[in-house]
């Protein structure tokens, strides 16, 4: 079977799936920020007439010819958004029909006007202010300012309070999908996973149909010591759900590093295998690593890989990974196989960086039969 017939097929299975999806209520948490889509002026004739710097590289460049002196670059704000890897999945997947929960920092007394559509379509519980970042734009990537003061005061008693201890533990005890993003940013979120182990899980029914998903969100900065006890912290959820593990490539290499794994060349073939040994060393379900092109996938069925619709111009690339991770997550709830799963998440991840909105699942659909 080739890859349009094998898209074309994960197109049909996902259309026949995505029924009764208001069974399917979703909880996540517990980041949020207000994202600043930021380009940064290279040449301007005038206003309206302006070049941006292209590249990550040409920006180095620039910066370094202006080590021992000084510069001044031009920003231009292209979009002010909700942003945070928690609000942009949840808006992701509640696009895709689910009933979505959302705790997070959304505004304080009052719902942030970034978060306010948001809040129209999922039920969400503001933990205080947002944070913001600063998200500079480039051909080849982007760069990704954080001002986090506001997530340090996130934590369990927090979160409960917020929504009251008996509402809290229906939420969760009804949640078929549960998402818990950005560790590495919430300094908190190991001893919040903790307590939910000990006073949340315990109460549930053994049932695999319930998905649980983690993104460590680029850990370079947190220590060893750390990585390891969030990841050995998170591979407890197993015993209550299908978990899943969802990594960029280069996330995978810093999981694999701490965690002992053998590394070669990043290839598709060896991050197939690198996500085997992450599900083996863990004794989790599911290991999912993205890079920009393809993405690959591994569980107790075997792995898969799958070529992404690549577009070298993205009109948006900040949010890319977290529209990745609700497509996959979500064909994960619905009972598809890893290789349709993938299809999903780089689907709903190429519509977005193309139209800068996320999709429904008709547009889903179309866009996975017709795109090149």
């Amino acid at each position: 079977m080739n890859d349009v017939v094998k898209r074309k097929t994960a197109a049909l299975n996902l259309k026949n799936a995505a029924v009764n999806l208001q069974g399917l209520p979703g909880l996540l948490g517990f980041d949020g920020f207000v994202d600043y889509i930021i380009r940064m002026v290279d040449k301007k004739r005038n206003k309206d007439n302006v070049t941006f710097i292209p590249t990550i590289t040409a920006l180095a460049e620039r910066l370094n010819r202006a080590a021992g002196k000084s510069s001044n670059i031009e920003l231009r704000i292209q979009q002010v958004k909700l942003g945070g890897n928690g609000p942009i999945m949840a808006n992701a997947m509640s696009r895709l029909g689910l009933p979505i929960v959302y705790f997070g920092p959304l505004g304080s007394p009052d719902i942030h006007p970034a978060f306010k559509k948001f809040a129209e379509t999922a039920h969400v519980y503001s933990l205080g202010e947002p944070a913001v970042t600063d998200a500079l734009e480039f051909e080849d990537g982007k760069i990704l300012m954080g001002k986090h003061e506001a997530l340090h005061g996130i934590n369990y008693e927090n979160i409960i309070k917020c929504s009251g201890k008996d509402n809290f533990a229906k939420l969760w005890q009804q949640s078929k999908f549960v998402g818990m993003v950005n560790w590495t940013m919430l300094d908190t979120m190991t001893d919040i996973w903790r307590k939910l182990l000990q006073n949340n899980c315990p109460a549930l029914l053994k049932d695999r149909s319930r998905v649980i998903f983690f993104d460590l969100a680029d850990p370079e900065k947190r220590s060893k010591d750390d990585i390891l006890e969030a990841l050995r912290t998170l591979a407890q959820f197993a015993e209550f759900y299908t978990v899943i593990l969802g990594v960029n490539e280069k996330e995978s290499d810093q999981v694999a590093a701490v965690l002992n794994i053998e590394t070669s060349e990043n290839s598709p073939v060896n991050l197939q295998k690198r996500a085997a040994a992450i599900c083996e060393k863990l004794a989790i379900q599911t290991t999912v690593i993205h890079p920009v092109k393809y993405a690959v996938a591994a569980s107790a069925r075997g792995t898969a890989y799958v070529d992404g619709p690549f577009v070298a111009r993205p009109l948006i690339s900040t949010g890319a990974g977290d529209h990745f991770n609700a497509g996959f997550s979500f064909a994960t709830l619905l009972g598809l196989d890893l290789t349709d799963a993938l299809f999903t998440g780089v689907s709903t991840s190429g519509f977005y960086v193309r139209t800068a909105q996320s999709p429904t699942v008709d547009e889903l659909v179309v866009f996975l039969h017709d795109w090149q």
